[in-house]
């Protein structure tokens, strides 16, 4: 399961309004690719539907879709919003990342 902070979900839904969709029935898809300088990264995207193939569960009144394969890398993560002086953005806390990069989008096991 993925959770969603206080501070993310307020940027979620306003995000997810802004773009044209409905957070009491809409998707937050959030998945790993390879790439990033750490070897892979964090995919995080709005999605109208889901399929068999994704696990579909809600924290925090967020509704969230992620493939099973990036289910498995993903397990434990808190999805955050962060605004400070070092940027702004969304940051993914994963417990199961063994390093990360600088700038937090990307993660190695």
């Amino acid at each position: 399961m993925i959770k969603v902070s206080d501070i993310a979900k307020k940027k979620v839904i306003e995000l997810m309004t802004d773009d044209g969709y409905d957070s009491a029935t809409d998707f937050v898809r959030v998945g790993v690719k390879s790439g990033g300088c750490s070897g892979l990264s964090y995919d995080l995207d709005f999605d109208k539907n889901s399929s068999e193939e994704d696990k579909v569960f809600e924290d925090n009144g967020v509704k969230i879709i992620v493939d099973k394969k990036s289910f498995l890398y993903l397990v434990g993560t808190t999805l955050e919003y962060s605004g400070g002086l070092n940027g702004t953005g969304f940051v993914f806390n994963n417990p199961n990342a063994s390093r990360t990069c600088g700038c937090g989008e990307s993660f190695s096991l």
